[in-house]
């Protein structure tokens, strides 16, 4: 199997938690250079990482055959396509562009240069999405009517980073999950009605959204806010089958941050199963989840870098992601429904 060495841009909680521990646990990929100013922190984890200063010596750097772009989003764009243009595979964070247009260039650039580009929509290979799309897939809800998503926290102190301080605030760090869930499960929405606000006195962006999808027989509503004190709601889906609730959240990302190398006997199992009401008669039981795994995402870039399988998240896929994420911005502005 040939090695793909691969080099990452930004040692954040994205690099640090969602990037590193997957490539160096992902059979045929190495983790051959970091982009960070912050040596230390790397090394910390990673003692004998090479760290490199900027973008331009990453490139540079020989051996690096795919880059992962976890820089701040507004960076997004021009190290993605520097690296394209550098005839490097890449892989870039969620919001792949903070703008249509720059997504539109950074897409364009992957097609110019033939280089497999893919952007991290890795909640695709959640336990309790993976449990949803299994429900729906089987029609065990009978006709989906209306689906709940919520992504809820308690944080009532805006947090000094960048992240509480970006543009579209929240909508642009957590809407892109629910959004991509709700059109892999369900496709493009015929329109959009967002509110997006700050409740927070302190915070500098907004911190809360409730966006409606409207398709011709179901409504889809995607929810976050980070003053909920009882946040464990996940999933609320109704169909003319039955409901199914679920609370609590994948527990990968929990397992990362805390430092768990990917991979063991129990990793992605979710205990925190759903409550599954069935009509007719009725009937309320709970339902364990699927097992979760980022892994297989890893597994799919690699298998596309080498030739042998799709990409696993197109960059056409996450362009209509983007195309809700303004809409929704829109329809925020003007207290309207925007058509999609």
């Amino acid at each position: 199997m040939q090695t793909i060495g691969v080099g990452l841009i930004g040692y954040g909680l994205g690099g640090r938690a969602f990037h590193a521990p997957y490539v160096r646990t992902t059979p045929g990929m190495a983790l051959r250079a970091v982009v960070s100013r912050d040596r230390n922190k790397v090394h910390a984890d990673l003692p004998e990482m090479c760290v490199l200063p900027s973008v331009e010596d990453l490139l540079a750097e020989p051996g690096i055959d795919l880059v992962i772009v976890s820089s701040p989003d507004a960076l997004h764009a021009e190290h993605a396509i520097a690296a394209l243009e550098a005839g490097k595979h890449v892989l870039i964070d969620k919001p792949f562009a903070t703008s249509l247009t720059d997504a539109r260039r950074v897409l364009a650039a992957g097609e110019a240069t033939d280089r497999l580009l893919t952007i991290f929509h890795n909640r695709r290979q959640d336990a309790d999405f993976l449990t949803v799309q299994k429900l729906i897939a089987e029609e065990r809800l009978g006709t989906i009517v209306q689906f709940e998503s919520h992504l809820d926290r308690w944080r009532p102190a805006a947090a000094s980073t960048w992240k509480d301080a970006r543009e579209g605030g929240s909508w642009l760090d957590l809407g892109p999950h629910l959004i991509d869930q709700a059109l892999v499960l369900f496709g493009r929405p015929q329109a959009i009605y967002a509110d997006i606000t700050t409740l927070r006195a302190d915070a500098p962006a907004p911190d809360y959204f409730n966006a409606v999808l409207r398709y011709p027989d179901k409504r889809v509503i995607l929810h976050a806010s980070k003053l909920v004190a009882a946040n464990g709601l996940r999933f609320a889906v109704h169909g003319t089958g039955g409901s199914w609730i679920k609370h609590g959240v994948d527990p990968q990302e929990a397992a990362t941050v805390a430092g768990q190398a990917p991979g063991g006997q129990d990793w992605g199992y979710d205990p925190d199963q759903g409550s599954l009401t069935l009509c007719d008669p009725q009937r309320t039981e709970k339902l364990p989840n699927c097992r979760g795994d980022y892994r297989r995402f890893w597994h799919d870039l690699g298998a596309a870098i080498r030739g042998e399988g799709p990409n696993p998240v197109p960059g056409t896929e996450a362009m209509m992601v983007m195309e809700v994420l303004d809409a929704g911005l829109r329809s925020a502005a003007r207290h309207g429904e925007v058509s999609l």
